[in-house]
């Protein structure tokens, strides 16, 4: 994986971010979902680069190789600000100034928090299969609760480690064809780490508390995403389903919004990294 990229620990503030990183031109920061670590881009990450890009993909705080702080009773260590923070603060080590992002699944809400808290910073967004949270939360249905329960399991207490640790590779299910062997194996030993599995349950806690209160406060002042956004979303995935088109959920967030959908699964820089990398190249380079 990654041929042609350098890997490497940087150190920002009170974490250890891990951080692949390769190619030439406008750079590009990937921000992966649960419970994925950076790897989940390898097949998106080159065609990228061969588009002339620079590509950076890091751990989330706490996910992979990466190690944040201890959790904190009110979970602000690992929400999406302080994890934006260290995105931001990993291309400043890198000597990105402004770059271009693109976020899926729980990635997206860093994404998110990352063009909210600093626009001068980002120059366009991507932001795949996901809402922010709170758009989420005030739209609850039987539906959702049934289907996404396990963000309701995950903010529990302590159960939710006892219940994973026990038999993690029956809990996080992954196919090494799908996936690829190498990404597959160092997702494997990532969920196998109760220290990561503490770590993405922290992440879930953080959202039903911390980061809705930030995105209720950002809805109130009027805050939005300044800079063009791309929404895209998995139509063998659930969003649509939900919710109908996204693109109006989000046009409450940002003013320049466009978007589609992928003929693709949940994990789609697995499933359809093609399409995927061709759609992110043709809107950044937009």
């Amino acid at each position: 994986m990654f041929e042609g990229f350098e890997s490497r620990p940087v150190p920002v503030r009170d974490a250890s971010v891990f951080v692949r990183h390769g190619g030439q031109g406008p750079p590009v920061l990937l921000l992966h979902g649960h419970p994925r670590t950076s790897a989940t881009w390898h097949r998106v990450a080159p065609r990228l680069v061969a588009q002339g890009f620079t590509v950076v993909c890091p751990d989330l705080r706490g996910y992979g190789r990466s190690r944040g702080p201890a959790p904190t009773a009110d979970h602000s260590a690992h929400s999406k600000r302080a994890v934006a923070d260290d995105m931001l603060a990993v291309m400043r080590a890198l000597g990105h100034r402004r770059f271009l992002l693109a976020g899926h699944d729980r990635g997206g809400a860093v994404a998110l928090r990352l063009a909210l808290d600093h626009p001068d910073a980002v120059s366009r967004v991507a932001l795949i299969d996901c809402l922010p949270i709170s758009e989420h939360l005030s739209r609850i249905t039987d539906t959702f609760a049934t289907q996404w329960w396990h963000w309701f399991f995950f903010a529990q207490p302590d159960i939710p480690e006892r219940v994973i640790n026990a038999d993690p590779d029956s809990w996080y299910r992954g196919d090494p064809r799908s996936m690829g062997r190498e990404n597959y194996d160092e997702w494997r030993e990532a969920t196998r780490n109760p220290d990561v599995v503490r770590a993405m349950l922290e992440d879930y806690r953080a959202g039903l508390t911390v980061d809705k209160g930030h995105e209720e406060a950002d809805r109130a002042a009027g805050v939005r995403i300044r800079c063009p956004a791309l929404v895209l979303w998995s139509l063998r995935d659930d969003l649509e389903d939900l919710y109908g088109d996204p693109l109006k959920i989000w046009r409450r967030w940002a003013p320049d919004v466009r978007g589609h959908g992928i003929d693709s699964g949940h994990h789609v820089a697995e499933e359809a990294p093609e399409a995927l990398a061709a759609s992110l190249g043709e809107f950044f380079l937009g």
